[in-house]
């Protein structure tokens, strides 16, 4: 997983966010200025671990934000800056504080943001949610692959709703997704 450290590095030579950064830990409300500014000021190229520019510079700039400026940049965000927030919960001190985030993206029809909401941080989700989190992927066809600890969390209750979708394609004449199928096969076979 990427680490906050990681992502200093990767942007050391970005003296504009460098100074930004000093900033927010100068006046820690500044960062309800910059984060929605982040793609214009420090750009979007991809960096590694499917981060981009603006997605790693704004996990900065909430690393240094009390829990009400993460909550705030999240529910006032548009859909690049939720994400970047949801990227960055498993990286920030932030608790519990952030799953009803998680939840508010799982309500959504968004797939980046779904997909985002089931990265590190949805250990923090109780186990129902965290199945029908699952399930929900499969309906919208989100890749499986990018579920934390997937193989690890999956058990009985998220066999059997997967089996129950898989008779209900099937009996409808539709195909099961691959990823589906495979991680049915797998639980069966433990």
């Amino acid at each position: 997983m990427t680490t906050l450290d990681d992502l200093r590095t990767t942007l050391a030579g970005n003296e504009r966010l460098t100074e930004d950064l000093d900033r927010v830990r100068e006046k820690p409300e500044a960062v309800g200025g910059l984060f929605p500014a982040a793609g214009r000021r420090y750009g979007r190229e991809p960096l590694t671990d499917g981060w981009t520019t603006d997605e790693a510079a704004r996990a900065l700039l909430l690393a240094g934000s009390p829990t009400e400026e993460v909550l705030n940049a999240y529910r006032y965000g548009d859909t690049a800056e939720k994400l970047a927030v949801l990227k960055a919960l498993p990286l920030l001190p932030i608790g519990d504080d952030g799953v009803p985030l998680l939840e508010d993206a799982l309500r959504t029809n968004d797939t980046r943001l779904v997909a985002a909401a089931l990265g590190p941080y949805a250990d923090r989700l109780e186990p129902d949610a965290w199945r029908q989190a699952v399930l929900k992927c499969v309906f919208m066809g989100v890749p499986l692959a990018g579920v934390h600890r997937l193989h690890e969390r999956a058990d009985a209750p998220l066999k059997d709703m997967l089996r129950a979708f898989a008779a209900e394609r099937e009996a409808a004449g539709r195909e099961v997704p691959l990823d589906a199928r495979n991680l049915l096969d797998e639980t069966q076979e433990a």
